[in-house]
Formats: structure tokens, C-alpha cells, sequence
């Protein structure tokens, strides 16, 4: 989904509130995905500070289901994500960094998320803080789970 930025990137002191349905039912990564399963609407704040520049400031909680890395059962993560970013016009003499998520004047809001899903993905998911895995010898889960 692309949001307008124009007025924020080229009106001085030009402040944008925006929410932002997050249309995404599932997130793919690297390693594979993970199902979407609550979800709260992007808080879009954007500011104008300076000549063809704009602070976008980001707030959403996102909740999926993944598999726990010790006995492979479904396991809940929920992310509170808080961003801040600098978007840029298409001709400001700013950093290309700063146009990573930009089209022309609007801003990517699907792959600002999925960036931030990225950078904010826990290394390791569990099902439980004490979980015990599975049985190295006859793949049973250890805790107290059905054969595999």
C-alpha cells in the first residue's frame, strides 16, 4: 500500500497523522513464514523537517503464529514494533537510505513493515520459556506432547 506523503515532504512544518490498515494476512522471511493473526492499524506520523524532507514515525502490534525451534509446536509472537525513519522527495539532495521506501512521493508502508518485521524477529521462538524439545532418539516431545 502506498500513503501519499507530498504535503509533509514539501510544506514547512507540515505534520501528517495517519492510520494504515496492514492488508498482509501472512509474513515470508528468509527461513519461511509465519500466519498474521492479530493486528493493530500502522500509527503513521509524518513531519516535514526541511527541504524535501519528512521524520515518518511508526507504531503497530503484530501477533503470529510460528513453530517453536525446540519441539517444532506452535508457538505465539507478538511484535511491538516503534520505528523512526527519514523519507525523502524524489528530487531533495538527501541520502539514498532515506529513499529506500519511497515512490516518488509516497511511502511503501508494505515493505516499510516487512523490513521492520525483519529487524525486529526474534532469533530464537519458543513455546515456552522451560520447553524441552524432542526426544533425540525417538522424536517424542519432551513435554508431554504426542510422537511426531
Amino acid at each position: 500500500m502506498l500513503v501519499n506523503l507530498s504535503d509533509a515532504l514539501t510544506l514547512e512544518g507540515k505534520t501528517l497523522q495517519l492510520e494504515v490498515q496492514i492488508e498482509a494476512d501472512r509474513f515470508e522471511g528468509l527461513y519461511g513464514g509465519a500466519d498474521i493473526i492479530g493486528k493493530t492499524p500502522l500509527s503513521l506520523t509524518a513531519v516535514n523537517i526541511g527541504a524535501g524532507e519528512a521524520k515518518v514515525e511508526g507504531h503497530l502490534c503484530l501477533t503470529f503464529t510460528a513453530q517453536c525451534d525446540r519441539c517444532l509446536a506452535e508457538a505465539p509472537v507478538t511484535l511491538e514494533i516503534s520505528f523512526e525513519r527519514t523519507a525523502a522527495a524524489p528530487d531533495a539532495e538527501a541520502e539514498a537510505d532515506s529513499r529506500q521506501f519511497m515512490e516518488g512521493y509516497q511511502l511503501d508502508v508494505d515493505a516499510l513493515v516487512q523490513n521492520e518485521i525483519l529487524l525486529n524477529w526474534p532469533v530464537k521462538i519458543l513455546c515456552k520459556e522451560d520447553c524441552r524439545g524432542i526426544c533425540p532418539k525417538c522424536g517424542q516431545n519432551l513435554n508431554g506432547g504426542m510422537r511426531l
